[in-house]
């Protein structure tokens, strides 16, 4: 019975996710699912990553903060991470970033800007980011070169990509750029300038007028393991990292680093399994400063706000530990735990 009551929340679970799916912000309809796939999406697991928008300040010029930036991008898609949530120190202070604003924005607004930016494939970022003074220096950074960032000469099951204006040949469907020599009919009419992920299909051929299927950005990885890049989202502070979580049910676990935290070798330590696990990084001053500084949290101390609290690089030789240091540092630490707590799945 507790098996049996276990998997029906699970699929419960998957189903009120798969309701509305969206791309980094671009929300498209979802494909209806079989059972069998709700029961797959609802066993893979996420991780999370939760970094303040105040480590821009650290940098001396838009130039740094792009590099920095950059950084953290590559992290994220390095050790496969799904969502990157970055959040301002002040409960009163900061704002998402707009699409459409040119003017200088806080550290947080900057960060999910370039981490949008950078996750989204080469060729779609023309027709899905404007000009920005922010996005001024990425053309200097290393690609990510993510699963998903296909080139043109390569063919993969699924592609990302984005509606077009232009009329489709088939009222019922429309046209979409996938980053091949001809753009693809889907069999949804949608709005133009979103980003939707393709179900290219076992047919090649571009001239034939085919249509193809608009998915969830989570099938890649559903149907083949395959990492499709990481989602980013704003929060004002520690407590609305935690309250709007976009998975049903929160994080079940979440992980707080610091200098001050628990020393545990990574071989000893275990990681309870998961559905959606949180990885916190502090600022300038640690994730103490931002939590004191959090007026809508009640818990002041940070083992009472994290399920962990450790130190993933003790007897450090520099005083400070940069948090894009600490990112890699604090990731490669949890490969083994996380991959233990994941065969218990």
């Amino acid at each position: 019975m507790g098996k049996k009551k276990k998997r029906a929340e699970s699929e419960a679970e998957a189903e009120q996710e798969n309701k509305v799916d969206t791309v980094n912000g671009d929300s498209h309809k979802k494909d209806k699912k079989k059972k069998h796939n709700v029961d797959k999406a609802a066993l893979i697991p996420t991780v999370s990553v939760a970094v303040p928008g105040s480590i821009i300040h650290n940098a001396q010029s838009l130039e740094l903060a792009t590099r920095l930036a950059g950084q953290i991008a590559r992290a994220m898609t390095i050790f496969r991470i799904d969502e990157v949530v970055i959040f301002d120190n002040k409960s009163e202070s900061g704002s998402p970033p707009e699409a459409n604003s040119d003017e200088d924005e806080s550290g947080a607004a900057f960060l999910v800007r370039i981490l949008r930016y950078l996750e989204t494939p080469q060729y779609l970022r023309k027709a899905l980011f404007p000009k920005h003074n922010s996005l001024r220096f990425v053309g200097m950074l290393p690609p990510l070169d993510a699963p998903h960032h296909l080139r043109k000469h390569e063919w993969g099951p699924f592609r990302e990509g984005v509606t077009l204006k232009e009329r489709s040949p088939n009222p019922a469907g429309t046209l979409v750029d996938v980053g091949l020599s001809k753009n693809v009919i889907v069999d949804q009419v949608l709005e133009p300038g979103t980003r939707v992920t393709v179900a290219m299909g076992a047919n090649r051929n571009l001239d034939a007028d085919i249509s193809r299927q608009v998915v969830s950005s989570s099938k890649p990885r559903e149907e083949a393991g395959t990492y499709w890049g990481y989602k980013v989202r704003y929060a004002s502070n520690i407590t609305s990292v935690r309250n709007e979580c976009p998975y049903k049910g929160g994080y079940d676990h979440s992980i707080g680093t610091s200098e001050h935290g628990q020393i545990i070798n990574s071989s000893d330590l275990t990681i309870p399994t998961f559905r959606h696990l949180l990885i916190a990084f502090g600022g300038l001053a640690g994730l103490e400063e931002s939590i004191e500084e959090d007026n809508n949290l009640k818990a002041k101390n940070v083992r009472e706000v994290f399920d962990l609290y450790l130190n993933t690089c003790p007897h450090q030789g520099s005083r400070t530990i940069r948090t894009e240091e600490a990112i890699f540092i604090s990731l490669q630490y949890f490969q083994e735990p996380i991959n233990r707590a994941l065969l218990r799945v």
